[in-house]
């Protein structure tokens, strides 16, 4: 059975509902009980747990094909059927892993998610070569959605360069019309007036685009700052009033929200014992409708098994429940945490950083409660000893972020517009003063 018919049986058998506003007359379940969402444009059944193929697992600057393939059958075998990747994602690797797995099955009974993440060489040349490679990587004659890649940094004036001027949204606007592209759309990273420039693009015809992928989790959703990215609740409703479909990365900012600070897990678990500070993120996110589809980067099979626990049994949120994540929403803020998701787009470092490894090891002593303070803090040496021994072990010496020259050559790839020389520094000097046991600035 190819794609056309495949849809035309799905569209039979659903009646395409539209997406409502009560989440249950939105989503389905199977007979495991993975929660699906029908997208109103064209009837496409996807699983609201989607799987994000930017962290698959790694042995040193290789993926690791088998563990790729365990995971991939695991979750097809628990219903996921939404799978999102790129050629910029795990230094060009992540594709060829995911068709690799994805090819055993059959190709109609999943959805292939890519992006045109012509970054640097974004000529019309180069950025056709990076679109055909895709098919070639995948194992595929189409894709289900197709990105244009974090657009918004820069505006439209980045936007034209990357995908007008070089008429590859012509040239995709017509694949789209051939085929081999069934869902247009992009994924944003850029302030209010950017998102703006693009829904007017939407409003007027030039582009109509059939879904886009926004960063959405309960603290982004009212928290956000405004310069570095938008509120994820301004975004939501502009994308629901014009029934734009919504796909959601980053629900987990980059794992912050997995393994929260001391306090707000006591909050979470004062209330439901057996439930992770995880699955209460993502049953925010999955209580808003319009959403089509979750994007978790899972890396091991620990935390696919606890999200296919929460999608097989998910339960939306109360009126009461979301207003106690917006409590914990403002608990987060609190805490001197770096914004990074580790997606890696700032590597390779030209001079050997580890910039996401430094930033993760820096949060996780953050919000395991183990951050040496001051020294008039309780076990202030114990805490001071525990974050240079184990900084010491995670990132090796030469890679640590006293290195950092400030070339500022990372700064343009970050999605999340951090300024990373700033914040390596702010490490590096925050190291140097536990070294000598001076007061923490």
């Amino acid at each position: 059975m190819d794609r056309r018919d495949f849809l035309k049986t799905g569209i039979a058998a659903c009646a395409a509902p539209i997406i409502a506003k009560a989440t249950a007359s939105a989503s389905e379940a199977n007979g495991s009980g993975m929660q699906y969402r029908i997208n109103p444009l064209n009837g496409d059944k996807i699983s609201l747990l989607g799987y994000g193929c930017m962290r698959w697992p790694m042995n040193g600057d290789e993926i690791v094909q088998e563990k790729v393939d365990e995971m991939v059958a695991r979750a097809m075998e628990a219903g996921i059927n939404y799978y999102d990747t790129s050629p910029a994602y795990l230094r060009g690797k992540s594709e060829r892993a995911a068709g690799k797995a994805l090819s055993r099955y059959p190709r109609e009974s999943y959805f292939i998610a890519t992006k045109l993440s012509n970054f640097g060489d974004n000529s019309d040349t180069a950025s056709l070569k990076m679109y055909k490679d895709s098919f070639k990587e995948m194992n595929t004659r189409y894709f289900d959605y197709y990105l244009l890649h974090s657009i918004g940094g820069g505006g439209l004036p980045v936007f034209e360069q990357r995908y007008v001027k070089n008429g590859m949204l012509d040239f995709l606007k017509k694949e789209k019309e051939a085929g081999r592209i069934r869902n247009l759309g992009f994924s944003f990273h850029g302030n209010q007036e950017a998102f703006d420039a693009f829904m007017k693009i939407h409003d007027e015809g030039g582009t109509k685009w059939d879904f886009v992928q926004i960063q959405m989790n309960y603290v982004d959703w009212t928290h956000a700052d405004g310069v570095r990215n938008v509120n994820a609740k301004y975004l939501y409703e502009e994308l629901d009033k014009r029934e734009i479909p919504i796909v959601i990365m980053e629900p987990l900012q980059g794992g912050r929200l997995a393994s929260v600070p001391a306090n707000i897990t006591k909050e979470f678990k004062s209330r439901e014992p057996d439930s992770s500070s995880a699955s209460w993120a993502f049953r925010f996110i999955g209580s808003y409708p319009r959403v089509l589809t979750i994007l978790s980067g899972m890396s091991s099979m620990e935390p696919l098994e606890e999200n296919i626990r929460t999608f097989s049994n998910f339960r939306p949120m109360s009126e009461e429940e979301l207003e106690f994540m917006e409590k914990m929403a403002v608990l987060m803020k609190e805490y001197p945490l770096v914004e990074c998701t580790a997606c890696q787009y700032c590597m390779p470092c030209p001079y050997g950083i580890d910039i996401p490894g430094i930033f993760s090891h820096y949060n996780k002593m953050v919000t395991d409660g183990t951050f040496a303070q001051s020294p008039e803090q309780k076990d202030y040496m114990k805490l001071r000893r525990a974050y240079l021994v184990s900084y010491d072990r995670a990132i090796p010496t030469v890679r640590q972020a006293d290195h950092c020259i400030h070339c500022q050559k990372c700064v343009p790839h970050c999605p999340q517009s951090i300024r990373i020389p700033r914040e390596l520094n702010r490490i590096a000097r925050y190291v140097e003063q536990l070294k000598s046991s001076s007061d923490i600035l």
